[in-house]
């Protein structure tokens, strides 16, 4: 892609700053609740092309660090789940909370950041 285009993400913020500021003065009611619902998909959206590949890796890197191999994702939270269940996890406890502590964190950062206390 070229360097001087605009990113999708650069794209999603200034359609989610129109609708927040020129669009959102002029409306009222219903109307002006469904389009504040809209702004906060886009900038969901715009969260997830910016960080969310970075926070996939680095909760692929945490998963395969607990558990010792590569796999999905998917699978390895899968994993991950039960050995928590089934108390094989329960002498790395430390490194078991900060691994699920840091993914709870990169996911609410990217869904909703108003959440997070800092």
């Amino acid at each position: 892609m070229a360097q001087d285009l605009p990113s999708a993400a650069d794209l999603l913020a200034a359609c989610r700053g129109f609708l927040e500021g020129d669009v959102m003065d002029a409306l009222t009611g219903r109307l002006r609740f469904h389009t504040r619902v809209v702004a906060n998909v886009l900038g969901v959206v715009e969260r997830e092309l910016r960080d969310g590949p970075v926070a996939d890796a680095a909760e692929l890197a945490g998963l395969v660090a607990l558990l010792g191999h590569d796999g999905d994702i998917g699978e390895l939270n899968a994993e991950l789940a039960a050995r928590i269940r089934d108390g094989s996890l329960d002498e790395r406890r430390a490194e078991v909370l900060t691994h699920v502590r840091e993914t709870v964190e990169a996911k609410v950062r990217i869904s909703n950041p108003g959440y997070l206390r800092e």
